[in-house]
């Protein structure tokens, strides 16, 4: 029977993993028959030990890695709804930033950009300006709009070689925005930077994720989980240990078990936790 045209139309999840397994090296399986399914708005942690298959998750999300094809079944992995991407097109739809990213950045290649340079690559998901590409006044514009977002106007300018960690990451976060993608996926956003540029950070993905754009943030440090995550999914040996409400999964019972080893964790003023490695129940 057809729908009615009053019948509303669900939107596809932002992210839908369906039984993926890659296999690498000597047929290793570093993700093991994994089901992920995350809605558009529904800020998340993916957190786990190294070695738990959180890198290779995210280079399963960027169509980095590829899965094994199904015998039957829907396809593996759909992002936004499609199963087919082009990798240039995906980055318009959801912007990465990862410590590799970083690193490419830093390269005295690309070094040599200055700051609003670098964040108009992400119109091309490139990592350099070059002739061929047809840099619009519209886009300077949008890129000069991101770095105010993130009070980091006072980079615009500035070489990218001669950044901090901390004022190169907030480039690396403008460069994802500026195409307005409807997501943002961060790989261990705070490595590499002091105390102080990690707060600050933090701070900037808080604004980040209030302003509507869902925040998918993959880590290993529990104080890196901002208070708007609302859902954690545990990773260990490339499946979902536990997957639900932050209050419900990020315990010291779950976290106890994922890594064998007593691990106390509470909530800090301001909506954040912690876990408490130097603290052992009597």
């Amino acid at each position: 029977m057809p729908l009615s045209s009053s019948t509303p139309v669900q939107p596809a999840p932002l992210l839908q993993i369906t039984n993926a397994t890659v296999v690498k090296g000597r047929g290793k399986r570093i993700l093991d028959g994994l089901h992920i399914e995350i809605g558009e708005g529904e800020h998340t942690a993916i957190f786990g030990p190294n070695g738990s298959g959180k890198s290779s998750l995210i280079k399963l999300i960027a169509c980095l890695h590829y899965p094994l094809a199904p015998r039957d079944g829907p396809p593996p992995v759909r992002v936004f709804g499609r199963d087919r991407w082009n990798v240039f097109e995906l980055r318009q739809h959801l912007g990465i930033v990862s410590p590799e990213l970083h690193s490419l950045f830093a390269d005295h290649r690309h070094g040599r950009l200055k700051g609003v340079e670098a964040v108009v690559t992400g119109f091309f998901a490139s990592y350099g300006l070059f002739q061929h590409q047809a840099v619009t006044p519209q886009m300077w514009d949008r890129a000069r709009e991101e770095l105010a977002l993130l009070d980091a106007t006072h980079l615009a300018d500035k070489p990218v070689e001669e950044m901090s960690t901390g004022e190169a990451r907030r480039i690396l976060i403008a460069r994802a925005l500026v195409p307005n993608p409807r997501a943002l996926l961060l790989d261990e956003p705070t490595t590499g930077l002091d105390l102080l540029a990690g707060y600050r950070f933090m701070e900037t993905l808080r604004k980040i994720a209030r302003q509507g754009r869902t925040v998918i943030l993959v880590t290993h440090h529990v104080e890196e989980i901002i208070p708007e995550v609302e859902r954690i999914i545990l990773l260990q040996a490339g499946r979902v240990f536990r997957d639900g409400p932050k209050q419900a999964v990020l315990t010291t019972e779950n976290l106890s078990a994922l890594y064998d080893a007593p691990i106390p964790v509470a909530e800090s003023a301001g909506g954040y936790y912690r876990a408490d490695l130097g603290e052992r129940s009597p």
